[in-house]
């Protein structure tokens, strides 16, 4: 059975962080985000092909820290409901100023994800 963000679990993640490899964040994206595993096979793709299309990994490596990044939120229930309830009052925003808001409090959790997978 899997764990689900509606079971509490506290402040604990749900998996440990996985390595920052396109294997490992598949899998956890699996256990963490399953509707998200189509987003992140796109994304591999994408960033394979603009690394062979510009002879550079810049584009690998920029997905990795994306994706680390999305499923170190994933990971951790309050922070996953913060940031898509965040993102979702972006998008219903009815002034641009209310969707500066609520794109600040998702870029804010982002950052703090980013700067989690990036302290390691």
């Amino acid at each position: 059975m899997s764990v689900q963000h509606s079971e509490t679990v506290g402040d604990r993640p749900l998996i440990p962080r996985p390595e920052r490899t396109p294997g490992a964040l598949r899998a956890a994206c699996t256990v963490v985000a399953p509707g998200l595993l189509a987003a992140y096979d796109r994304a591999k793709d994408q960033a394979l092909a603009e690394a062979v299309e510009h002879g550079s990994l810049k584009p690998v490596h920029a997905y990795l820290s994306h994706w680390a990044a999305l499923i170190e939120i994933e990971r951790h229930p309050a922070m996953a409901q913060a940031y898509h309830r965040a993102e979702y009052l972006a998008r219903i925003a009815t002034t641009a100023d209310e969707a500066r808001t609520h794109l600040a409090t998702a870029s804010s959790l982002y950052r703090d994800a980013a700067k989690a997978v990036h302290a390691e």
